[in-house]
């Protein structure tokens, strides 16, 4: 690996480590969700268990919450302080540094996983015929979806503009992207955009890789693709150091 990805990537990881309020959107918002629902059965899930339905769902909050609003408001403020516009200055690069922010979320979403699938189990989740190694995939696609996005924005929005435009999107693709309400739950005309988002088609690919339970997981494994090499190219062309 490039020296100076390796380094950037080591720094990503540190400041998420650093950082309290990024560490309690990362983890304790999904684990709360996950127990919290799996107690509470309000959630029309149509499982006879609500886990069953909510650990791949939330398993895919996880993701969005890290790849798109963790890192998209980190960046943000990082831009708004200047400090990347010093790093424009270094050899590193646009490429480099958005490729290093994508690998260091997908590092911390490991640690994530750690966290979220014992409880799950705990909770009473038995994954039967779980293909771990498809839902990676997923992860990953997701990861590079969400990270565009949330890039996207960074490199583009001010500071404080950022961190609303940020937490609206996960607010919006949290109720329709069918993580914790089902799609059948949804409006039709809902539905049918929950299916070619990139939240609804990674909750898709995880429920179907873990469950068997995928409302139509080759269409959503073609959305999420998608998603995953339009989001960061546009990051890249979009995104500004300053």
């Amino acid at each position: 690996m490039n020296g100076r990805l390796a380094a950037q990537i080591r720094t990503e990881v540190q400041l998420v480590a650093r950082n309290g309020e990024q560490l309690l959107l990362t983890l304790g918002i999904p684990v709360l969700l996950l127990v919290f629902f799996s107690l509470v059965d309000v959630l029309p899930t149509g499982t006879d268990d609500p886990i069953d339905f909510l650990a791949p769902g939330v398993l895919a909050l996880a993701v969005m919450s890290t790849a798109m609003v963790s890192l998209g408001i980190g960046t943000g403020f990082e831009r708004s302080y200047h400090v990347l516009k010093r790093l424009a200055t270094t050899p590193l690069g646009r490429g480099r540094l958005i490729a290093a922010k994508i690998v260091g979320v997908v590092l911390v979403e490991l640690v994530q996983f750690v966290v979220l699938v014992p409880v799950a189990l705990a909770l009473g989740w038995r994954p039967s015929d779980a293909n771990w190694l498809l839902a990676l995939g997923g992860v990953v696609l997701g990861t590079m979806a969400f990270a565009g996005i949330g890039l996207t924005l960074a490199g583009r929005l001010r500071g404080e503009l950022n961190l609303g435009a940020q937490n609206g999107i996960y607010l919006v693709l949290l109720l329709v992207g069918g993580m914790v309400i089902p799609f059948d739950e949804l409006p039709s005309v809902l539905r049918a955009v929950a299916f070619v988002l990139p939240s609804g088609a990674l909750a898709d690919v995880l429920r179907d890789a873990l469950t068997g339970g995928g409302e139509r997981p080759g269409a959503s494994w073609i959305v999420l693709a998608a998603w995953a090499l339009a989001a960061p190219l546009v990051a890249r062309r979009l995104f500004r150091f300053d």
